[in-house]
């Protein structure tokens, strides 16, 4: 191992008691804030309201600074937040969630080396020829890093961050404590469900014997696709905080915006091909589409998929849901398309006529792009900012607000996410023909 200085290091808060300490401190120090801002305001004879205290520049930077410190629950959290419900929170508040989708810490080399000896015992170097000390990677759960055998085989191994598995419910706890006090998340939107939604997502995640069983599941179901690669599992270097695989050489998918035009929509027709099939065939989806998650071969014109971490099934009445949702859209009938969001749980049930013939209105915009008679141009469609505009109204009619049911809102967090994908590599898809395929 070569110890080599990644300028994104800090060390992950280990235990219970420090994780809880990060938190407090956190709160105290944003609370001391709104003491002094608030003393200040009333001498001013202002009378501001809480948000306003918390939300200066200061506590923006230093908010998301610590959670993406912590990592884990906290991080995560606020990445789903901001997934989940982004139009409907107020621009400070999105401001610090988009800082944690982009931004992460890394373990300094020392913390490194004690998680590996943690993983596999005092001589895990004699399990790997070399291990790159910076990572490849690095998210809310862990981190990955490039190896070898020694044999020479070249690995991708995940690093649980330490402490990280055992307080996750203590992280999330806090973390919508301070949410709530912040005065910040809309009191129309209840957090439970995003609460427990987060909950469950990260102790799955955290499962590295059920993500290394899902990597497996998906390379025996694409093993004859040959756009797709799936890593295959190294079984006697996984454990229960590192998981191993064959590492796949690739650059990353945004290469594609580069492609001959054939290429790029031929990759990315099946990408929404296999989404599909993960929906009506497998019922089985890897539902985190951030675009790290699929890498681009050129030598052999090919797409890894890699993060089996957040794979989910898919139960079959959500699959008829979506299916009937579908058949509904393509026919272009708008009682059959009310009818299934109502029964995917999209929307809230027993809204008046007006906001019914909005929410029609806005699945009518995604719905034509299904039936139209040439290939979707991505690059050139300004769809995206169509539904942007809608979806702004939509958020002002707090009559609409609704958060859908887990399985729903993760569908829909895939689909979007490869909406802004073809976007970026600004491709060409026979959509009509594609969604004809599964009705």
């Amino acid at each position: 191992m070569t110890d080599r200085p990644d300028p994104r290091s800090r060390p992950v808060p280990a235990g219970r008691f420090a994780r809880a300490r990060g938190m407090g401190g956190l709160a105290t120090g944003l609370a001391g804030g709104v003491a002094l801002g608030g003393a200040q305001a009333l001498m001013r004879g202002e009378r501001p309201r809480l948000s306003q205290l918390v939300m200066t520049p200061a506590n923006i930077t230093r908010i998301a600074d610590r959670l993406s410190e912590m990592r884990g629950a906290a991080m995560k959290l606020g990445q789903l937040l901001s997934m989940e419900a982004g139009d409907m929170l107020p621009p400070e508040m999105e401001l610090i969630l988009a800082r944690l989708r982009s931004e992460a810490h890394v373990m300094p080399p020392k913390q490194l080396k004690q998680v590996l000896q943690d993983a596999y015992g005092a001589e895990f170097r004699q399990l790997f020829r070399s291990f790159d000390t910076r990572p490849l990677a690095a998210a809310s759960i862990g981190q990955v890093h490039r190896a070898l055998t020694p044999e020479g085989q070249a690995l991708a191994v995940k690093l649980q961050y330490p402490g990280v598995k055992g307080a996750i419910d203590s992280d999330l706890d806090n973390a919508a404590a301070l949410i709530r006090w912040s005065g910040l998340w809309p009191p129309e939107l209840d957090l439970r469900p995003l609460m427990a939604e987060a909950r469950a997502q990260l102790h799955e995640e955290a499962d590295y014997a059920r993500e290394g069983a899902a990597l497996a599941r998906f390379g025996t179901l694409l093993a004859d696709d040959a756009l797709f690669i799936v890593p295959s599992l190294d079984a006697t270097r996984t454990r229960d905080a590192a998981l191993a695989m064959c590492f796949e050489p690739s650059e990353p998918i945004e290469v594609l915006a580069r492609a001959e035009p054939g290429l790029r929509d031929a990759a990315v027709t099946g990408l929404l091909d296999l989404t599909l099939r993960e929906l009506f065939d497998f019922r089985l989806m890897q539902t985190d589409p951030n675009f790290a998650n699929y890498r681009w071969r050129p030598d052999t014109r090919q797409v890894v998929l890699l993060d089996f971490g957040a794979t989910r099934e898919i139960s079959q009445e959500v699959s008829d849901g979506y299916r009937g949702l579908l058949r509904a859209g393509l026919d272009g009938d708008r009682d059959a398309t009310y009818a299934a969001l109502e029964r995917i749980g999209f929307i809230k049930q027993g809204l008046g006529e007006a906001h019914r013939q909005t929410i029609l209105d806005m699945a009518e915009m995604g719905f034509a792009l299904l039936r139209g008679p040439q290939p979707f141009d991505f690059r050139d469609s300004d769809f995206t900012d169509r539904m942007r505009r809608r979806g702004m109204e939509i958020g002002g009619e707090r009559e609409l607000w609704h958060l859908p049911p887990a399985e729903t809102l993760f569908l829909q967090r895939k689909i979007g996410g490869l909406y802004l994908l073809a976007t970026r590599l600004g491709a060409k898809v026979d959509l009509a023909a594609l969604a004809r395929r599964f009705v």
